[in-house]
């Protein structure tokens, strides 16, 4: 998410009510000589549920250990993003990030969010809550929310789009 501007630490100290969703626990094994030594990897996605989300991902020997590093990352990692009045987004977008590809489309009050588990997660905790996805490609969740998290960071509003043009209107 290459641009991507993520939120300074004096905005997310004045964030009072993050909330975070465990995504994914992957385990990994490695063979030693003894057997197999395990290790365990946690997805976590953060948001206030109005407009700021972030994802993290932690790596570590137990799986609390992971989801605590993951919890932290997420909080590190968190962009800001425009929700209409409605609870949905501005306009179509979509992104990619490695072979997944994430397709957002704003829906009519009422409609909910029509999304899988991962994308479903990035959606929630941002504060959307109308919303239509569609996942092409690997279905890998990292990817997944990565992606979703890419597209979300595209969006603009019509007063963005207006000052960078220098239209009035």
């Amino acid at each position: 998410m290459e641009g991507t501007r993520y939120l300074d630490i004096r905005e997310v100290e004045q964030l009072t009510t993050l909330s975070e969703v465990l995504v994914r626990v992957n385990r990994c094994a490695v063979v030693v000589k003894g057997g197999r030594r395990f290790s365990f990897a946690a997805l976590q996605v953060c948001g206030n549920r109005d407009g700021v989300v972030g994802l993290g991902y932690g790596k570590g020997p137990q799986v609390p250990g992971a989801i605590e590093k993951s919890a932290r990352d997420a909080r590190k990692h968190l962009i800001r993003i425009p929700v209409s009045e409605g609870g949905t987004i501005p306009h179509e977008v979509e992104a990619n990030f490695g072979a997944s590809r994430v397709r957002l489309i704003p829906a009519a009050p009422g409609t909910g969010i029509i999304a899988g588990a991962s994308v479903r997660a990035v959606c929630e905790m941002a504060g959307i809550k109308n919303v239509l996805t569609k996942s092409y490609g690997s279905t890998n969740p990292v990817n997944s929310v990565k992606a979703a998290l890419a597209a979300l960071a595209r969006l603009r509003t019509r007063e963005t789009v207006r000052e960078l043009r220098g239209v009035e209107v």
